[in-house]
């Protein structure tokens, strides 16, 4: 089976190193070319354009940072886009987190091509794509998800949850959650600070029990060593927020604790915390005791 993958950033580069090491054929393109070229020592195809990636994949992932980009490298005939290049049969597994309608519009725009479509995003960061243990959540029909199935294996744990554009309602609901408990986490961190008690010591006090969680455990460390080097993105926090705020809106939903994250999410961007890690909102929220 012949694999294309579109996007070798953070969360690209260890996927494509893991699809390389499984065995499968695996041509890749980036806008940065160099960033792809980081991949040939193991084993990658680079290809200069995305028509000519995908000319002969059976499979193409794409790892992009938002709708609009999707859009450009799949459709853009300037570039060209995949689809120039996209033989009739292949499947596309979009893997970036982009809004719902936008998937569906994608979908549309492919099967009008002959080629299937899967919106399949992802949570875990770059730890979970390094050790292959990504939640991944996919959208589309369950013929085409069972193809992909093997692949996806590769990466982490799928799960199919319903037709086009399912996939990332699953991931708008997954980063409301992560970035509402990044908050509550940094904001009784801080609170216990201010009492007097150790960080670090509240933080294990609470592990197993009812606190107990993956933002706890990891994004509570790194607020307890002061560690915001970005693993995940602060900026990309902000946009599937901004994301789920929209799609909220399509579907006349109120959500006035995402509201407010994402407003403190907006605020630490705005102070300068957008290119550390989502944990860094700690950081916003320690300056506002400050102020």
């Amino acid at each position: 089976m012949q694999i294309a993958l579109l996007g070798c950033g953070l969360m690209g580069a260890p996927m494509s190193r893991r699809l390389l090491a499984a065995g499968y054929p695996l041509t890749v393109w980036n806008r940065t070319r160099a960033k792809a070229e980081a991949l040939q020592a193991d084993g990658a195809h680079v290809a200069g354009t995305p028509a000519q990636a995908v000319a002969n994949a059976d499979i193409v992932i794409t790892m992009l940072e938002h709708g609009g980009i999707v859009h450009d490298v799949l459709f853009d005939t300037a570039l060209p886009g995949a689809a120039t290049g996209l033989k009739p049969g292949a499947l596309v597994v979009d893997m970036s987190s982009i809004l719902p309608e936008q998937a569906q519009a994608h979908a549309r725009k492919l099967a009008e091509r002959g080629v299937a479509a899967l919106d399949a995003p992802v949570s875990g960061g770059t730890v979970g794509a390094e050790a292959g243990t990504l939640a991944i959540m996919a959208g589309g029909e369950a013929a085409d998800f069972e193809r992909a199935r093997a692949v996806l294996d590769v990466l982490g744990r799928p799960v199919h949850v319903g037709p086009a554009g399912s996939g990332q309602l699953t991931k708008l609901a997954n980063q409301m959650i992560v970035g509402i408990t990044i908050g509550a986490v940094a904001e009784a961190l801080l609170l216990a600070e201010r009492g007097g008690a150790n960080p670090a010591k509240v933080r294990e006090a609470l592990r197993g029990g009812f606190a107990e969680s993956r933002i706890l455990e990891v994004h509570g460390q790194r607020m307890v060593d002061g560690d915001f080097a970005k693993r995940g993105s602060l900026a990309i926090q902000l946009k599937d927020l901004r994301n789920a705020m929209h799609t909220s809106g399509e579907l006349g939903f109120e959500a006035p604790i995402t509201a407010h994250l994402t407003q403190l999410y907006a605020e630490a961007a705005e102070h300068g915390f957008a290119d550390l890690d989502q944990s860094a909102l700690f950081r916003e929220l320690q300056r506002r005791q400050t102020t």
